[in-house]
């Protein structure tokens, strides 16, 4: 018998990519599956303990309700929208089978761990499910777009004063390998301080 040595941390994180959300599809991850993926995502650091994030799942027909929602939100906001943009609002949540809402909980007003430091966490909360998926051999991509700013939208999604939308991450199986980028060359984005 063979073993295939592991693979090491790094080459892992160099094999992050982001698969396009149209390109994901069923099967999404199991209960089992999900459960573990959450218990990843939510280990990051977290100054104070506060836990500033909540998670929302998105899925069944509720992806379709809310791109519904979303295309008539746009449609009131903007009169002139072009008939396919709307069309893009509704379909928008309809290719993965599970979108997880990362909710950043801000307190602005704490005497000592500054909003930054929050909303950077829930960040972390994002990024982790990016890895995660991965590791459970989905596909996934964090995407934003208007609806993550939108007034309207987060009434609909039951967020409150505080809370914003950081990221729709979606998750599901990808139908095609996910396309490689240019990253930057090291050279150009680090320095030393002396």
């Amino acid at each position: 018998m063979t073993t295939t040595p592991a693979l090491n941390p790094l080459d892992f994180l160099d094999q992050r990519r982001s698969v396009p959300a149209r390109q994901l599809g069923e099967p999404g991850p199991d209960a089992a599956q999900l459960e573990r993926l959450l218990q990843a995502a939510v280990r990051v650091p977290d100054h104070g303990k506060l836990v500033p994030w909540r998670l929302l799942a998105i899925r069944g027909e509720a992806r379709a309700r809310l791109g519904q929602s979303l295309a008539e939100i746009h449609a009131r906001a903007e009169p002139d929208v072009a008939p396919s943009v709307l069309d893009k609002d509704r379909d928008r949540f309809n290719f993965a089978p599970l979108i997880v809402a990362v909710i950043a909980r801000i307190q602005a007003d704490h005497p000592k761990i500054p909003a930054q430091e929050q909303l950077l966490s829930a960040g972390c909360v994002a990024y982790n499910l990016l890895l995660g998926a991965q590791a459970l051999g989905f596909g996934a991509q964090w995407l934003t777009g208007w609806a993550a700013y939108d007034d309207e939208v987060a009434r609909l999604l039951g967020l409150g004063a505080n809370e914003r939308v950081v990221a729709f991450v979606h998750v599901g199986t990808a139908k095609e390998p996910a396309p490689e980028r240019a990253r930057p060359a090291i050279a150009d984005v680090w320095s030393e301080w002396t």
